[in-house]
């Protein structure tokens, strides 16, 4: 594995690639997450393909967010990363909001081979925001250390139904930072809350209508701890309307576990993606 940062449209990204014969994967992680949110599909898939994991801007070692965030400017990046690192024919995953900006990178750049979307891209309503506005308060937070900010972190995701692990936690320790005489998660609550008001923005027919190359929806229809899914899978059927060359599986998961556990399920239906992707030529039914 090797770490490193990229100039990126004139900011730093952070950037974990892994060696692989085939590839590459490009991993791009959720609204509050980073590179090690995909830990454990960079487990699985490393070795067969080239692996590549980025920290967003404005989460981890990455350089702050766009003066005004969105979605969209985190598809330029991406674009922009593909082109400075002569990426020919990626394969995208992403989730939650690495889903949403995944399919727009896919439709700009022809050239990607296949996208695999774990729970985003989807139809956004009040529903979304009830369940995921209130937690984002501890990113303007202070905490007397890091272990204070793991605590508190650990009491959020018992509450979410999500196990805590050494994988978990780790990811957990990498959101902190030292600030004068306290710690602060990396991110800033404005900046994050401006990329999540713009999955609103997001258009499936005009986004979705574009995408050439063949897409996988896996779908997490698990509760979140006593709440019920962050999507509904009517979210997704404009989705799946406009998206020629879908594949939509379901996961019993809930749209966090999708990341922070080990899914044989998910890599199953990934894996057997994959091979048909492979195939030439590719013969693919909508479903």
């Amino acid at each position: 594995m090797n770490s490193y940062k990229k100039m990126i449209n004139g900011n730093e990204m952070q950037v974990v690639d892994y060696p692989g014969e085939k590839g590459p994967i490009i991993a791009i992680h959720g609204l509050t997450g980073t590179h090690k949110n995909m830990h454990h599909y960079a487990d699985a898939y490393k070795g067969e393909y080239r692996f590549i994991s980025v920290d967003l801007r404005g989460r981890g070692n990455s350089a702050d967010t766009d003066p005004e965030p969105s979605i969209f400017r985190h598809a330029e990046d991406i674009l922009a990363l593909i082109e400075e690192m002569n990426i020919e024919n990626p394969i995208l995953l992403g989730h939650s909001m690495g889903a949403f900006i995944s399919a727009i990178v896919a439709s700009k750049l022809n050239t990607v081979k296949a996208v695999i979307l774990l729970d985003g891209a989807a139809t956004m309503s009040e529903h979304q925001r009830r369940i995921v506005q209130p937690s984002l308060g501890r990113l303007s937070k202070e905490y007397e250390s890091q272990e204070h900010y793991v605590e508190e972190i650990k009491r959020i995701y018992g509450n979410l139904g999500i196990p805590w692990t050494e994988t978990l936690e780790d990811a957990v320790e990498y959101e902190v930072a030292p600030v004068a005489d306290h710690w602060e998660n990396k991110s800033t609550e404005s900046s994050i809350l401006a990329d999540f008001e713009s999955f609103y923005t997001f258009s499936s027919k005009e986004i979705c209508s574009q995408i050439q190359c063949p897409v996988l929806l896996v779908y997490a229809e698990g509760d979140i701890g006593s709440m019920p899914p962050l999507f509904l899978l009517s979210d997704y059927e404009e989705t799946q309307k406009y998206t020629e060359r879908i594949e939509t599986v379901v996961s019993d998961c809930n749209h966090y576990t999708m990341v922070f556990e080990k899914r044989d399920d998910i890599n199953r239906d990934i894996q057997s993606f994959l091979k048909r992707v492979e195939q030439t030529p590719f013969t693919f039914l909508k479903q």
